[in-house]
């Protein structure tokens, strides 16, 4: 009896491991975190006292939006994995329109900022820290152009929680740790000392876990943004032409003679004019259509046409038939997007200045014929293709990139670093954070705001620590033409929400963390939905894979092809399989960033949010 219970149970097992969990119903499955269900609103975002934000928010009477943006005023005041100085980048669904709208919020390079200047000081690549690593901020005109455009409260009213938290909150282990372990970078850049080293002398320089963290220079420029909007509604003008008076001061005002007063003391280029001169754009998302779901990406300045790329190529396979996670799953998604990816490192940057062939690299007929490259093995001289003839055009750097594919494919794989040391990994996966909500309504918004992180040089006696994304460039045309530094252009960046319909309807809002990994896990947690029917608290804790085999966003811009982590309880004959396929595999607890989702359960006119059991991601919902 007993050994017909145990090959009964390893029976069950091995189905739901290679089914996706599919006949366990809703809510039954025991998750580490409980689903978020939610009639009127949901927050879910990477701090707790953020999404405690975003909750007041909605208890005051604020829609979705004025709720995110509350969450990245709050999420950018605490310093980890964003600040002030940083970029902003959203999807929002506003259901007056029935549209999805993009938001682009990423500062740009500043006067100077050249291929030629950098080579002159000796870099390969822009720096990965300091005043020459920073692009304008983006995150306060974001925050302020979300609010103006389609929030209902006031900018006084969305700042308020993070001025609270500027004049002083219980700093967490993760940032105050991080602090310490970055002093001696810190302390290269004084108004940066002023602030996260509070203990100068003593043998531990940054605040402790728990200490109350003071910002007051922060707290005075939220202070000025909010009364030139208060000065804009006495003298008679609108809820939005007040925002929008607050967003001047910002970037033509006082606030910007000191941000460049200072980042230039430092040995940073800004000039006014590049503050003035910068303007969130609002646009228009690139999607494509897989099995009936609209799934939305902000254009070709992120990485988010690569997932879109890479659903294209995986409706040409039957995904659920291998079952979830098997190994020809995982070697399926693995090359659909090493494919992807392979064209994100050569094609994508700034539209503004670069004509990047979209329509070809999400065509259907392109990501058919790319899915004919996939074969039972690994192939790690994956490149670019060439997208062009699926748009009915000649490819302007045609030569470029016969270059590319001919070193590409004169490489011996035994050469190959599959190595995933610890250097590596923090600059392949560099944290950022998420904002998820959700109304009753309809508005929904998905945003992955970074920049700015620890360590980061601050702006004088502003205190908005500058972004560090100018190190997303390329600085050789061999890597990427479309993506070369020059003043006024964006950097091709990681950051990148998502939204879907279904039925003209919202379906799904998912982001999460983690640099050059986030479109991997949000493909992932997408199919785990779609294909493997899970819940959304199920799909934000399945088991990820992560592949290494795309240029590095960070750093060195390093490749590791064939490197693959899975999660440490994937079945060892699964591991053996794909060793044989050719991976190099490494077995970790975590395998994804912290993912954040919201699912729309029409049915029953709710909200079901996700958050996954990884770093302090929280979410609140009502």
């Amino acid at each position: 009896m007993k050994k017909l219970y145990l090959i009964a149970t390893f029976f069950v097992s091995w189905n739901l491991y290679g089914q996706g969990l599919p006949g366990l119903g809703a809510g039954t499955t025991p998750n580490n975190k409980p689903i978020l269900h939610g009639k009127n609103w949901v927050a879910i975002t990477g701090k707790p006292l953020a999404a405690t934000a975003g909750a007041a928010i909605f208890q005051q009477g604020g829609n979705a939006v004025d709720a995110a943006c509350a969450m990245i005023a709050a999420t950018s005041t605490m310093w980890d994995v964003l600040s002030w100085g940083g970029e902003t980048q959203a999807l929002i669904y506003n259901p007056h329109t029935k549209k999805v709208i993009a938001i682009n919020a990423l500062g740009y390079a500043p006067t100077g900022a050249t291929v030629e200047f950098y080579k002159s000081e000796g870099m390969d690549y822009p720096p990965q820290f300091g005043p020459l690593a920073a692009t304008t901020p983006g995150t306060p005109g974001g925050i302020m152009t979300m609010l103006a455009e389609y929030g209902t409260l006031s900018l006084e009213q969305v700042l308020k929680p993070s001025m609270d938290l500027a004049k002083g909150y219980p700093m967490e282990a993760q940032t105050a740790n991080a602090m310490e372990a970055q002093k001696a970078r810190i302390k290269q850049w004084p108004y940066s000392k002023k602030i996260f080293l509070p203990h100068l002398g003593e043998e531990r320089e940054a605040p402790e876990a728990g200490e109350i963290f003071v910002q007051e220079d922060l707290y005075q420029t939220l202070s000025k943004m909010v009364q030139a909007e208060k000065d804009a509604l006495a003298a008679g003008k609108t809820r939005k032409e007040a925002i929008y008076a607050a967003y001047d001061r910002f970037y033509k005002g006082d606030i910007a003679k000191e941000i460049v007063r200072g980042t230039r003391e430092q040995g940073g280029l800004f000039t006014e004019s590049d503050l003035a001169n910068w303007k969130v754009k609002i646009e228009e998302p690139l999607h494509v259509n897989y099995k009936g779901i609209d799934v939305y990406k902000l254009q070709e300045w992120t990485q988010g046409p690569a997932l879109l790329q890479s659903l294209n190529i995986l409706e040409n396979f039957d995904l659920k038939s291998m079952g979830y996670n098997s190994a020809n799953y995982i070697h399926t998604v693995y090359q659909a997007m090493s494919l992807a990816f392979a064209d994100r490192d050569f094609y994508y940057g700034d539209p503004a200045y670069v004509d990047s062939p979209m329509e070809g690299l999400l065509s259907k007929a392109y990501a058919k014929d790319r899915a004919k490259l996939i074969s039972e093995k690994n192939d790690p001289k994956i490149g670019p293709g060439d997208p062009y003839p699926y748009q009915n055009g000649t490819n302007p750097y045609l030569d470029i990139l016969k270059k590319n594919q001919q070193e590409i494919a004169a490489l011996n794989p035994e050469d190959f670093n599959q190595t995933l040391d610890p250097k590596f990994i923090q600059d392949f996966q560099s944290g950022t954070t998420s904002v998820e909500t959700a109304d009753a309504e309809g508005w929904v918004v998905s945003v992955t705001p970074s920049g700015g992180w620890t360590p980061a040089v601050v702006a004088g006696n502003t205190g908005v620590g500058l972004s560090q994304r100018m190190q997303s460039f390329v600085l050789d045309e061999n890597l990427n033409p479309y993506n070369l530094p020059e003043p006024g252009k964006r950097p091709r960046v990681t950051l990148t929400p998502s939204l879907a319909m279904k039925d003209g309807k919202p379906f799904l809002a998912f982001a999460v963390q983690g640099g050059d990994s986030q479109d991997q896990n949000l493909l992932q947690l997408f199919l785990n939905v779609v294909e493997f029917g899970m819940d959304i608290q199920e799909a934000t804790e399945a088991a990820n894979f992560n592949s290494y085999q795309m240029q590095s966003s960070f750093g060195d811009h390093e490749i590791r092809p064939g490197a693959i982590v899975l999660r440490e309880d994937t079945p060892s004959w699964i591991s053996k399989e794909l060793a044989g396929r050719g991976y190099k595999i490494e077995l970790w607890n975590k395998t994804s960033g912290p993912l954040n989702a919201i699912w729309f359960d029409w049915k029953h006119g709710s909200f079901w949010g996700g958050s996954s059991d990884y770093g302090d991601d929280y979410g609140i919902a009502w």
